[in-house]
């Protein structure tokens, strides 16, 4: 299994050339291409890579709004964030079920959900093929199951909107935002998993010195007993 990442970049207004576009990833196997999330940036550009399918993590706008006109490929997504994309022009959908794995191109997605917005419900998926898995969840606060979830997982890819800074808020009696960084170097050492890769990049990552952030974040790791580092547009990974 091949991971490309196509874009490190969050909802943010900061951009630069190793963060340049909203957060995706192109998972390659036995010649198909599933591209997982397709925001705003990508409006009117993903067609060029010409995947065999999408799969939606969920509805916000740099996670789902570059399928607003539409996509020539199968979209795949839970019924929440369908349901949240009401007004999209993509025409074959698909829905899938929560903790349930389906077969997409050869790759196998299994939704688990997580915790993150109230208006868009969010999804991490855990991704199979061959001997190959990983978990990507680029957007969340925590996760429902994470011991299943991250059962044998040899990758998991997360959310880098901050390192060590708590960005949670609390809409009435639910709690929404994203967990740091370090938590998240957390979760994996306690469930086995060897290595972490940062996506989804803040403002932090995104105007600080690379080699300064790469170090802390190195470092959080190595303090876990784990391997860590944060992607940049373009980065790729092969699983075997």
């Amino acid at each position: 299994m091949k991971l490309i990442f196509l874009g490190t970049r969050g909802e943010i207004e900061a951009r630069t050339r190793r963060h340049r576009m909203h957060s995706s990833l192109l998972v390659s196997y036995r010649g198909a291409r599933v591209m997982i999330d397709c925001g705003l940036d990508w409006l009117g550009k993903f067609e060029r890579l010409n995947p065999d399918a999408i799969v939606l993590t969920h509805a916000h706008p740099d996670h789902a709004w570059g399928l607003k006109n539409g996509a020539p490929c199968p979209v795949h997504a839970p019924r929440k964030t369908w349901h949240s994309l009401r007004n999209c022009q993509v025409e074959d959908r698909h829905p899938i079920k929560e903790r349930l794995p389906t077969k997409i191109c050869g790759v196998t997605f299994e939704p688990f959900p997580v915790e993150h917005s109230i208006l868009a419900p969010a999804v991490a998926y855990r991704v199979s093929a061959g001997r190959a898995r990983i978990l990507y969840g680029p957007d969340l606060l925590f996760i429902h199951d994470r011991v299943a979830a991250l059962k044998d997982v040899q990758v998991y890819i997360g959310d880098g909107a901050t390192l060590t800074r708590s960005f949670i808020r609390r809409r009435g009696k639910t709690l929404i935002g994203h967990s740091p960084v370090r938590t998240q170097l957390t979760w994996c050492a306690k469930e086995g998993v060897p290595q972490a890769i940062i996506t989804h990049c803040g403002s932090e990552i995104v105007n600080g010195d690379e080699h300064q952030i790469e170090a802390q974040v190195r470092k959080m790791a190595v303090d876990r007993g784990i391997e860590a580092c944060v992607a940049h547009d373009g980065m790729t990974l092969i699983l075997r």
